[in-house]
Parts: C-alpha cells; sequence; structure tokens
C-alpha cells in the first residue's frame, strides 16, 4: 500500500518482497553503529524480521516503516516510517537509507512526507525521534525537520542512554 509520494520518492508498505533489500540495509555499518544488530543474517531472517516488525504493526495500529523508492525508477533506497515503541509514549519516525543514497535530500524529502502523513491522515498531535548521542546527521535531520531535543531516555535492557526530539504537530 502506498502511504506518500513526493516529487522523487514513494513511500509504501514493506511485504516480504523486499527481504533482499532489508538484508542488505540491516547490515549496512552504519545501520548497526546507529541502530544496533538486529541478527537478521540471510533471507529468511529478512522475511521474519518485516512480518514481526513493519507488518505486525501495520496490522495492529495501521502505520509503521515504509519502504522508500525513487518514484522514476522504483530503486529502493531506504526506509522511513512511524513507529510505537512500547517504551515510549508517543509515536517516533524513524528513518535509514542506503550510504549510496545519503545526502542527496531524500531522507528530510521522505521524513517530510512521512511527519505530514502522522499530522494529517493519522492525527498524530506529537511526534518524536531518538537518536544514539553520535548520531549527529540523524539528529540534524530531526531539527531540519521541526523536531527539538527534549532530553535523554534510556530503555530497559539497553546500555546506552538516547537523545530524544519532539514536536508538537
Amino acid at each position: 500500500m502506498k502511504v506518500f509520494e513526493t516529487n522523487r520518492l514513494i513511500g509504501r508498505w514493506l511485504t516480504t518482497d523486499d527481504a533482499e533489500f532489508i538484508l542488505e540495509l540491516l547490515n549496512e555499518p552504519s545501520w548497526i553503529e546507529f541502530i544496533g544488530d538486529k541478527g537478521v543474517r540471510t533471507l529468511e531472517d529478512a522475511r521474519n524480521y518485516i512480518l514481526k516488525g513493519p507488518v505486525d504493526m501495520y496490522n495492529r495500529l495501521g502505520f509503521g516503516l515504509y519502504l522508500t523508492e525513487l518514484r522514476e525508477e522504483g530503486t529502493q533506497i531506504g526506509i522511513c516510517g512511524l513507529i510505537k515503541r512500547d517504551d515510549l509514549e508517543d509515536v517516533d519516525i524513524g528513518f535509514a537509507f542506503l550510504p549510496r543514497f545519503w545526502a542527496k535530500g531524500y531522507a528530510y524529502e521522505s521524513a517530510s512526507a512521512t511527519m505530514a502523513y502522522g499530522k494529517d491522515v493519522l492525527g498524530l498531535n506529537r511526534i518524536v525521534g531518538i537518536t544514539s548521542p553520535n548520531n549527529h546527521s540523524s539528529a540534524k535531520l530531526l531539527e531540519k525537520l521541526g523536531l527539538q531535543f527534549e532530553r535523554m531516555v534510556k530503555f530497559p535492557n539497553d546500555s546506552q542512554e538516547l537523545r530524544l526530539f519532539a514536536i508538537d504537530t
């Protein structure tokens, strides 16, 4: 299901057909450094990740992480979407792109469309974003989207504190 379309991008629900892309993305060094190692090493792991993560969230809440692809070519470049974590009161925006698509404005373009979807379609009054303390690029993007640093948070079973940014939509 298509969620957003911009001049250059389409955001749509992930399916198990996207397993090869997810396998590549989740094993990027930047993903592992800033988001964490999800233990996805095979296509079957990737299919399970899609089913137990995004697809489950679509079914329960009607939103989740969306595959982001170039509109003209259909090239899969990253994921961007809304996540409801058990340990956070608010819905947060998440994004990750393959490094070869960094610094082209795609993250901002897809995140802006995702924020608008969250506000206009889902009726969210507040959206947050979390980053590791050393992920300066993601923090800069959150600030460009209008989110402001609010506080440090720590999830149970996680040793690292994260920066929490927020915006009232």
